[in-house]
């Protein structure tokens, strides 16, 4: 819905929603994120990745609205109240769903809900959504309102700088400028093209050039905007870097394939205390959450999958790595597996 008020010769003139958020992003709720990775930031990720950071903002996987509406909604939605502030990346395409959904991750207490617009996967691609929608930024604009109509948290879009033939940066700036008419004006962006004819999705994510830039001229050109920087960021002090720029970074890859460098986000991100000072403090905070999934049917390589980067550089990693990724599939693995993981280690004071 757009509001109208007339113009001095009487003619409705339409304007842009108000902004349900902080121009400026004064809390710096989007200063460090942590991004979406189909396959790799489910629930158990993101408990462990909370023990390292508990200012960083973490997303989901993408969960399609099909998915929440016709499947097992608990299975994708159900987080530990620790994983807060969490946000719910939606794929969808349609107004209606995505206003439902939205809602639906409100009332189970997500902090915002995040719409995909930049993933190039061919499932995706089949569906109508992800980064296919930069071609239809009215039809953005659209499911944005409803979304924003339909609850009250923060909604937000993850995208790319463009797609196949949308190659040139005023066409990016044309769907920022589109999009944001909604009233969401938090805009996460992953600085590469999407190439959805003749590119991988793997491809896609390290072919196409990095352009901070156009990020960086966006941001100047809409300082009203909150812009979040996505891709090619492989350090804390390249993340802090951009912030001179921009409102945000977001961590990917990164992240995960060497998760303790998430353990110092809060110092210098946030001028706050890391909530840790080893690894080991942090294996033995996850024995407890482990052993509840165990009762609840769950396996011990649901979890430890995700913290065989933890002892990235450390003498004994690649044992460590190669016990877990051994024994945690077995029947009866435990706990104690763990343990037996880190007594791998050469430097057990890490």
């Amino acid at each position: 819905m757009v509001l109208e008020i007339p113009d001095t010769t009487g003619e409705p003139v339409p304007q842009p929603r108000p902004s349900r958020v902080a121009s400026t992003d004064e809390q710096g709720l989007w200063r460090f994120c942590t991004a979406p990775m189909m396959d790799w930031s489910d629930r158990h990720c993101r408990f462990f990745w909370r023990l390292l950071s508990r200012r960083a903002r973490l997303y989901t996987e993408m969960v399609t609205t099909g998915a929440l509406l016709h499947g097992d909604a608990g299975r994708h939605l159900d987080f530990d109240p620790a994983e807060l502030p969490l946000a719910l990346q939606l794929g969808g395409s349609d107004p209606k769903e995505l206003a439902t959904c939205a809602r639906m991750a409100e009332n189970w207490g997500y902090s915002e809900v995040n719409l995909n617009c930049g993933c190039p996967s061919d499932r995706v691609r089949n569906g109508a959504f992800g980064a296919c929608l930069m071609l239809r930024p009215q039809a953005v604009k659209s499911s944005l309102e409803a979304m924003l109509d339909a609850c009250s948290i923060p909604i937000t879009v993850k995208h790319r700088l463009g797609v196949d033939a949308m190659d040139s940066y005023q066409e990016f700036r044309d769907f920022v400028a589109c999009v944001s008419e909604s009233g969401c004006n938090v805009f996460v962006i992953h600085a590469r093209h999407a190439w959805l004819k003749g590119l991988s999705p793997k491809e896609n994510r390290e072919v196409p050039p990095l352009r901070h830039e156009w990020v960086y001229q966006l941001k100047r050109e809409m300082p009203a905007l909150t812009v979040v920087l996505n891709g090619g960021i492989d350090s804390l002090d390249e993340g802090m870097a951009h912030l001179g720029e921009l409102d945000g970074v977001m961590l990917g890859r990164r992240a995960y394939q060497d998760p303790w460098v998430l353990a110092n986000v809060d110092q210098l991100f946030f001028g706050e205390d890391n909530p840790t000072q080893c690894r080991e403090q942090v294996l033995a905070s996850l024995e407890p959450y482990i052993e509840g999934v165990l009762r609840r049917g769950g396996r011990l390589n649901h979890v430890t999958r995700h913290v065989l980067g933890l002892y990235q550089c450390v003498p004994g990693a690649r044992r460590f790595r190669r016990y877990l990724s051994t024994h945690a599939h077995r029947d009866g693995a435990a706990v104690e597996t763990l343990k037996a993981a880190r007594a791998q280690l050469v430097d057990r004071a890490a």
